[in-house]
């Protein structure tokens, strides 16, 4: 050792034998690393090498027969290998790749629930916020859930595999599975009605017979992130309506979104109709289809009335109302009104997708296009044929439509109208009432029919019976002529009709005690007392008149006809009066009984209504007017006389009245001779 080496020891306080004993300490340490280093590792290949396979795992849950008890039911831990194996995530993972709790075959604790988020964190970001997951955040258990619609866990198919529930040909059955059930909807305050009209629908038919392209329920919806129609970020949001259908009708969103109600969605009125609002939601159907509100016979009608009829727009935006009024007041609408399938409608003049204002030079109504557009059914025309205003202006009836010559002209007919057809109805009255008078006198000699109290009776029934008859049914029927005629309002109407309604129930309450406290109610009711001859009347009646019987029934004093009439008013005076009388003291009946007896008793006066009306009109004005025999009136009701003859004809079994009446007019023969 070097001098200099001696004195760096020196100056260190180290000797050769420490120096040398350092020197195989700090060798030993680094082989002790080695050695551990080199236990790590053949550790971890040791630990990869016993890493548990799926064939392990199947070992156990191949068995079919594997269950375990949860919650007092046995649930199923089969796991079908082969399906496993062909399913997406069985080509790309081991089991517990997705279970990585499980270490080992022998696990006692049950693996925890998997997480799909785990991996598809952007599908369940989606979903959180969904229709779907709100019900599953309030653990409502019938909330649709990852294996509701992908399939099981174990089974899993990629979207474009035909045999996937969610596959798009798939796709209706797959949303079918709760959205069809009519009980699981309405216990989540749905229904079952979207998925039906979807499956009636154009697309859902298209589905139905193997179509591709058709529009399925994600398509509309979304997959992961469905969201209410009310959320702006929803693709069936109103004003996404037409972006979203034009992922397949792209060449029709084009159009519609340089229409007039495209151009008024873009800003951001909502009152303004995207495609649903005219062809329908879930139930879209053809424009062939005559049930479609798209088809040519519904348009007008309906389609573009919802919102062209009214005066909304008007108020709102200054849109023309009663374009559909007008139209229909036309030929085009009247023809169509009556069948016909050329008659130009909404859609013959101003299009259908490219609707534009009569302003837009690219109008079909535009000026300059007019000639070309009413060209399309009326071959040859010119400017000047297109001159007459189409539609009224806004606020005046269908009727003032045109020049102020057709004006005129209107006018002038109106007037002449009423005065020569009224001189003709005065002409012929005239006439007839002479004619009458003078056949009348020629009857002599005449019986007593019905007494003043009993023409009084029937006056009073007549007349509130006519009121009531126009004044309801001018309810029910607003747009009817009898409400046309009426021109009243529905406060004085309804007083009415009420007024009307208690007088008639009074008239019938007066006949029960006149028929009670009087000899000629009493002798009446028991006259009118129907008996078994009455049918064999009846029958022999229809085989005279048919001219299988050469034999005439007589009659007593009302025949089986006039009994039925008689039966009939009583009954339906009394059900009208009741019914009536709840439907005015709904409140009172729908309290003390339940809200649905006063509905009944609505149907019934109303049925019954219309039962009275007709057998008043079929039946009792036959026997008034139209009877051969009596024409041109039975003027009993009015003078409560009948020729002695002709009562005896019908009545020929009544012969105290008739004994009474041939004395009569013996006594006044006998006063005529003196």
């Amino acid at each position: 050792m070097s001098g200099l080496s001696r004195l760096r020891l020196s100056r260190l306080g180290l000797s050769r034998v420490e120096l040398s004993r350092a020197r195989e300490n700090r060798r030993g340490r680094f082989f002790i690393w080695i050695v551990v280093a080199v236990l790590l590792v053949g550790a971890g290949a040791a630990r990869a090498e016993h890493k548990l396979k799926d064939q392990d795992c199947l070992g156990c849950h191949s068995d079919n027969t594997l269950t375990k008890d949860v919650n007092g039911k046995q649930a199923s831990l089969f796991v079908d290998g082969s399906k496993l194996k062909h399913s997406v995530h069985g080509s790309m993972f081991a089991c517990v790749d997705c279970h990585k709790d499980v270490t080992s075959l022998v696990h006692e604790a049950p693996p925890k629930k998997i997480a799909c988020a785990q991996c598809h964190a952007d599908a369940q970001e989606a979903y959180s916020h969904s229709l779907h997951a709100k019900p599953a955040s309030l653990k409502n258990t019938q909330a649709a859930n990852c294996q509701d619609c992908h399939g099981g866990a174990h089974e899993i198919l990629a979207a474009d595999d035909a045999k996937s529930p969610v596959n798009h040909a798939n796709i209706p059955s797959t949303c079918g599975r709760c959205h069809g059930q009519k009980f699981l909807m309405e216990s989540n305050g749905e229904s079952a009605q979207p998925f039906i009209s979807y499956q009636e629908s154009v697309h859902g038919r298209a589905i139905e017979n193997g179509s591709q392209k058709a529009a399925v329920c994600t398509d509309c919806h979304g997959a992961h992130g469905i969201l209410p129609a009310s959320d702006t970020r929803s693709p069936i949001y109103k004003a996404s309506v037409p972006a979203t259908c034009g992922k397949c009708h792209t060449q029709i969103e084009n159009t519609f979104n340089q229409s007039i109600h495209g151009q008024a969605i873009a800003r951001g009125n909502q009152l303004a109709p995207v495609c649903t609002d005219c062809h329908g939601i879930h139930s879209i159907k053809s424009h062939a289809d005559p049930n479609s509100p798209a088809a040519e016979q519904n348009l007008s009608r309906d389609t573009c009335a919802r919102c062209h009829e009214g005066v909304r727009l008007s108020q709102e935006f200054g849109v023309p109302g009663n374009r559909v009024a007008s139209y229909f007041d036309s030929y085009h609408g009247l023809a169509a009104e009556g069948g016909s399938v050329v008659a130009a409608n909404c859609s013959s003049c101003h299009g259908v997708h490219d609707i534009l204002p009569s302003s837009d030079p690219r109008s079909t109504i535009n000026k300059a296009h007019l000639d070309a557009t009413c060209g399309k059914c009326h071959k040859g025309v010119t400017q000047k044929f297109t001159l007459t205003r189409v539609h009224q202006e806004d606020g005046m009836h269908p009727r003032d439509i045109g020049s102020i010559a057709v004006r005129w002209v209107r006018l002038i007919y109106v007037v002449l109208i009423l005065l020569v057809i009224g001189a003709m109805f005065l002409h012929n009255a005239i006439i007839w009432r002479s004619k009458t008078i003078a056949k009348r006198k020629i009857q002599n000699p005449f019986m007593t029919r019905m007494t003043a109290n009993q023409r009084w009776q029937h006056l009073i029934l007549l007349t509130s019976f006519i009121i009531l008859v126009i004044t309801g049914f001018a309810l029910k029927f607003p747009n009817s002529w009898l409400a046309e005629v009426l021109a009243m309002s529905e406060k004085l109407r309804s007083m009415t009709h009420r007024v009307a309604g208690v007088v008639l129930i009074a008239a019938g309450i007066y006949h029960v005690f006149y028929l009670a406290a009087t000899r000629e109610g009493r002798r009446l009711i028991w006259d009118f007392a129907p008996r078994p001859r009455d049918a064999f009347d009846a029958w022999g009646t229809m085989l005279y008149y048919l001219g299988l019987s050469k034999e005439r029934p007589k009659f007593g004093r009302f025949s089986y006809a006039e009994k039925a009439e008689y039966w009939a008013l009583v009954w339906g005076t009394a059900l009208m009066g009741v019914t009536g009388v709840m439907m005015w003291a709904k409140v009172w009946v729908g309290n003390l009984l339940a809200r649905w007896w006063v509905d009944v008793a609505t149907a019934i006066h109303f049925y019954e209504a219309i039962l009275a009306t007709l057998a008043i009109v079929v039946w009792h004005f036959y026997q008034v007017f139209l009877d051969p025999d009596v024409y041109p009136m039975n003027w009993a009701w009015w003078d409560g006389k009948m020729p002695v003859e002709h009562y005896r004809h019908e009545h020929g079994l009544d012969a105290e009245a008739l004994a009474e009446a041939d004395a009569a007019a013996k006594a006044a023969e006998t006063k005529r001779e003196d």
